[in-house]
């Protein structure tokens, strides 16, 4: 039976279809384009998503990819993969979503978290080190966990249901990985961060996002550079940092501390 690979985001997607590809075969790959660690989760409509969402960028086409995406899981009788690493936001928050809204439907789950795969550097050299989510891993190294899916305990997926249920009530702003997994957090949670890497001189908006997402992600990757720049937005509101230029044009944007 051919499979339908689930990936958790369009990177992890178009690797994924790479690696399918170069390993000459013929299943087919579907990515879940949402991004659910951060933002309401407290409604199940992708129009409530897509509302959320175009607060920051043209979001219509994000309503028809949602319904899309689930209409074509509910319909395809392929067997499925479902991929994620834990040390993902995104990925985990996926996982997590994936496993509450599928029930007892059977499906298998490659969670590449502290997999040893083979990393090709720029130079053309080669390193074998662990995992940590999808969406870094090169088609050549993902290609190298086909075979591996494994089913989900019943027992489990009733946890993980029940956890993700949980994070769904507190309906937090963001949803963080801790050391015992997918944990909500308040809006001003990546602010300190973004304050140490601002200083009293005019610095590129660009690059206090950048050192924001390099310190925050030193083990988990935890947030991308949307939200990282809405907080920005925000913080020059409340007059914690200074604008030199538009804020949501981070191109052309610099910040710094008040005096």
């Amino acid at each position: 039976m051919r499979t339908l690979h689930i990936a958790p985001g369009e990177s992890a997607g178009g690797s994924l279809i790479q690696a399918i590809r170069d390993a000459g075969q013929d299943d087919n790959v579907l990515p879940f384009r949402d991004d659910l660690s951060c933002g309401p989760i407290d409604r199940g409509e992708p129009s409530a998503r897509a509302a959320w969402w175009d607060q920051f960028h043209d979001a219509s086409h994000v309503e028809a990819a949602l319904g899309e995406f689930w209409e074509r899981v509910g319909a395809t009788d392929r067997r499925l993969v479902i991929w994620f690493g834990r040390h993902s936001a995104r990925e985990l928050a996926f996982f997590l979503a994936w496993v509450e809204r599928s029930g007892e439907r059977p499906y298998q789950v490659i969670d590449v978290t502290g997999r040893q795969v083979r990393y090709r550097w720029p130079d053309g050299s080669f390193a074998v080190r662990p995992a940590a989510y999808v969406s870094e891993l090169q088609p050549d190294a993902l290609r190298t966990l086909f075979g591996s899916e494994r089913p989900i305990a019943p027992g489990r997926r009733k946890e993980i249901s029940r956890h993700w249920r949980q994070l769904r009530a507190e309906n937090a702003p963001f949803r963080i990985v801790t050391n015992t997994g997918l944990a909500s957090a308040p809006l001003d949670y990546f602010d300190p961060w973004i304050l140490q890497h601002a200083t009293a001189e005019w610095r590129p908006m660009a690059h206090v996002v950048g050192g924001t997402m390099d310190a925050t992600s030193e083990r988990y990757f935890q947030v991308g550079d949307v939200m990282l720049q809405a907080r920005v937005v925000a913080l020059v509101a409340e007059g914690k940092l200074l604008a030199e230029g538009d804020p949501w044009v981070m191109r052309s944007c610099r910040v710094r501390l008040p005096d």
